[in-house]
């Protein structure tokens, strides 16, 4: 028997801290994050799609825009997230080549750069509120908003910056190519920065679009878009908490869809950090999905044999 799972990689698992944050040391962390996602095919039948997130790439490259800005052209941001698509998805090859030929695994991984389709009438294009980039002063974020039509806010104190729109993802545009890639029998790597937000003007072409799609709400999509039965969010915690960072922290072993949302009605998520994650697994559990797990990289293989990890089901 086959079964298909969309595994979702975080930021930690590319980033460790701010002191490691070379490509060489991304390499690093991504090819530890690809040890443990190769061990999982000692199950037979396992079909994979990796997705990935790119936050802190994205605002590297922003960085080398602005700096270089006196002599060289700025990056529009749905480049930037193709660009972020092809390195990370090279690393990730190139890792997951190196570790299924030390396990002596007949498989091999192939990245598509995914562009995910948005609603033009999101009502995220009409508050963006997604920060990007560095901090700017007054002068900076005045000369942007004129030249570049950028929103920028103030935040808190520290300086301003860019802001852009998150809308939801609608469409995985790619999906056939990835279908026909598992099928083929590769690890698929897609959707990438949840995807490059494009969307269609009133001829339907599509116009790649300045928005930041979130990398779990699209993993989701593009789980049931495949038909996956499993999804798993690989983040920062072994578990999904009850009232974390508190005394009274517990840690969820199982829960159901009604569970989540009660749980998430209580407040317990925070916004940006688990709440998304967790709203994702609502998504693709109640889209026909038949479990999602949420642990961290190290205990993949222990989650999936169902001894750690956060388990989510109908």
């Amino acid at each position: 028997m086959t079964r298909t799972a969309v595994i979702a990689v975080g930021g930690n698992s590319l980033i460790t801290d701010k002191e490691h944050q070379t490509v060489p040391d991304q390499f690093r962390a991504c090819a530890e994050t690809c040890r443990h996602v190769a061990a999982l095919f000692s199950q037979p039948g396992l079909r994979v799609v990796v997705t990935h997130g790119n936050g802190p790439q994205v605002g590297f490259i922003l960085r080398r825009s602005e700096l270089a800005a006196t002599e060289l052209h700025m990056v529009p941001l749905d480049s930037c997230v193709a660009d972020t698509q092809g390195a990370i998805g090279y690393h990730i090859q190139l890792a997951l080549r190196n570790e299924f030929k030390r396990r002596g695994i007949e498989k091999q991984a192939v990245s598509v750069v995914t562009q995910c389709l948005v609603d033009r009438d999101d009502p995220a294009f009409r508050k963006p509120n997604k920060p990007i980039g560095s901090f700017l002063t007054r002068e900076q974020a005045d000369y942007h908003r004129q030249k570049d039509a950028w929103d920028v806010i103030e935040d808190a104190g520290r300086g301003w910056r860019r802001v852009v729109a998150s809308p939801r993802p609608m469409a995985i545009l790619e999906i056939d190519a990835v279908k026909s890639l598992l099928d083929a029998g590769f690890v698929v790597v897609a959707a990438g920065g949840g995807g490059i937000a494009v969307v269609p003007d009133e001829r339907g072409t599509l116009r790649g679009a300045a928005a930041v799609i979130d990398k779990d709400f699209a993993s989701s999509l593009l789980a049931r878009q495949v038909g996956a039965e499993l999804f798993v969010i690989s983040t920062g915690v072994e578990k999904v908490c009850l009232r974390h960072g508190t005394p009274g922290q517990q840690e969820i072993d199982t829960m159901t869809v009604a569970d989540a949302k009660r749980y998430c009605a209580e407040g317990h998520f925070t916004p940006g950090s688990m709440l998304p994650k967790i709203e994702a697994v609502i998504e693709f559990l109640e889209g026909g999905g038949r479990e999602a797990i949420i642990t961290d990289p190290e205990h993949l293989g222990l989650a999936f044999a169902g001894r750690t990890g956060t388990h989510v089901t109908p």
